[in-house]
C-alpha cells in the first residue's frame, strides 16, 4: 500500500500490537487485575484505532506551579502544572492542562488526566489518562497526544489503588471515542 491509506493501516497495526502486548502483560499477572479475574481474561476493551484522534500540538508553558490532584482514595497527589495545549477535537477545540512531577522542568513526557462525555456510560467514570511525549522543535515545545492510547487508571480494575482524578479544567465536553473503554456486554453462550 502507498499514500495515506498505507500510513493509516500501519498506524492501526502499531496500535493493535501495543494493545496486544498490554493484554499479555496483564494476563501474566503484572497489571492491576486481581488473580480471580485473570482466569477468564480475554483482553481489555478498546475503541477501534483511528488516526484522527492523534494530535501534535504546541505547548504553552504555565510556569510549573505545584498543585494537588485529588485521588479516588482521598489522598492528595502533588503535581506541577507544566503547560496547556489546545486540541482541535472532531466536535470542536478543547484545552487541556499537562502535568509533570514537581521539580521536573524538562520531562520527556507529561501526564494528562481527563474526563469526557464517555466517562461513565462507555469508559471508566472517574476518567482516563494519557502520557504525552514532548518534543523540542525549532518552533517551540510540542506535545504528542494520541487518544488511541488513552487508558483507565488502575483503580478502574479493583480496590487497593490510589489514582489521581482529572481536575475540572480537563473535563472535555465532547465524547472521546478512542483508547480504552469499558467491556461491552457479551451475551452468555
Amino acid at each position: 500500500m502507498s499514500g495515506s491509506g498505507g500510513q493509516a493501516a500501519g498506524y492501526a497495526e502499531a496500535i493493535t500490537d501495543f494493545r496486544r502486548r498490554k493484554d499479555e502483560h496483564f494476563r501474566a499477572g503484572h497489571g492491576p487485575l486481581p488473580a480471580s479475574a485473570l482466569e477468564g481474561f480475554r483482553g481489555l476493551s478498546y475503541y477501534p484505532p483511528d488516526p484522527a484522534w492523534t494530535f501534535t500540538v504546541p505547548v504553552e508553558r504555565v510556569g510549573g506551579a505545584e498543585v494537588t490532584l485529588s485521588t479516588n482514595t482521598g489522598e492528595e497527589r502533588p503535581m506541577a502544572r507544566f503547560g496547556t495545549v489546545r486540541v482541535d477535537l472532531p466536535d470542536g477545540p478543547q484545552t487541556l492542562t499537562l502535568y509533570a512531577p514537581p521539580g521536573d522542568e524538562a520531562p520527556a513526557r507529561v501526564f494528562v488526566p481527563f474526563r469526557d462525555a464517555t466517562s461513565g456510560p462507555e469508559t471508566y467514570g472517574a476518567g482516563r489518562y494519557l502520557d504525552a511525549p514532548l518534543t523540542q522543535t525549532p518552533g517551540g515545545l510540542e506535545a504528542h497526544l494520541d487518544f488511541n492510547l488513552a487508558y483507565h487508571p488502575y483503580c478502574a480494575y479493583g480496590e487497593g489503588w490510589t489514582c489521581p482524578l482529572p481536575p475540572r479544567e480537563n473535563w472535555l465536553t465532547p465524547p472521546v471515542r478512542a483508547g480504552e473503554r469499558l467491556p461491552e456486554e457479551r451475551p452468555e453462550p
